[in-house]
């Protein structure tokens, strides 16, 4: 399955965000890679957009094609694209697995579900992408590997607030969706209606 493999401290650096999740690279090197990194840049409309766009791509782990899918898939529904995109993308599997707690990061999250350790409604579920709707229980497989592994992660991940559009159930390793988050709980810092624009061109 395609993903991206580069360097991921540079990404945060470009976008001034831990894109990835426990980088340190921006503590100390606070400014765009680069020989110019230091130097300010001026972007013209059409490159703020498409950072947006390439900042959504990269939180969620998702490529070009895929994220034009949700993209299409958001624009045919009702209501406002640019949410409707971000609650397609934020109830992905391995983003739920994240949100959880179940995995420090987004990215072991989607390695955690590719491994074959979540359950969904009972049935073992290994595709990241999974659309998770309202009332899908996620669980962990009952083997000991699989709930050693999100041990680790819920310790980890303590300080972490579970949003209100699940809920969680730490001591089963179990959690369910609630409903479709809100705008203001997914809480990227994204402007997500320069990306709509940027598809509506």
């Amino acid at each position: 399955m395609a993903r991206y493999t580069g360097p991921r401290s540079k990404i945060s650096r470009r976008f001034g965000m831990d894109i990835f999740g426990g980088s340190k690279a921006l503590e100390r090197r606070n400014y765009p890679p680069g020989v110019h990194g230091q130097k300010r840049r001026k972007s013209s409309e059409y490159g703020l957009a498409l950072a947006e766009k390439q900042k959504l791509k990269f939180t969620y782990g998702v490529l070009e094609a895929q994220f034009r899918r949700y993209f299409e898939i958001a624009a045919e529904k009702r209501g406002i694209t640019g949410d409707t995109l971000l609650a397609l993308l934020e109830t992905r599997l391995d983003n739920v697995i994240y949100r959880l707690g179940f995995a420090k990061t987004r990215r072991l999250a989607r390695q955690f579900v590719t491994h074959g350790h979540a359950k969904v409604n009972g049935a073992k579920a290994a595709i990241p992408s999974f659309n998770c709707k309202p009332g899908d229980i996620i669980e962990i497989r009952a083997n000991a590997k699989s709930r050693q592994i999100v041990t680790t992660s819920i310790d980890a991940s303590q300080l972490r607030v579970v949003p209100d559009w699940v809920t969680v159930d730490t001591t089963a390793l179990k959690g369910t969706v609630v409903r479709q988050p809100t705008r203001e709980e997914i809480g990227i810092n994204v402007n997500e209606r320069l990306v709509v624009e940027l598809f509506s061109r």
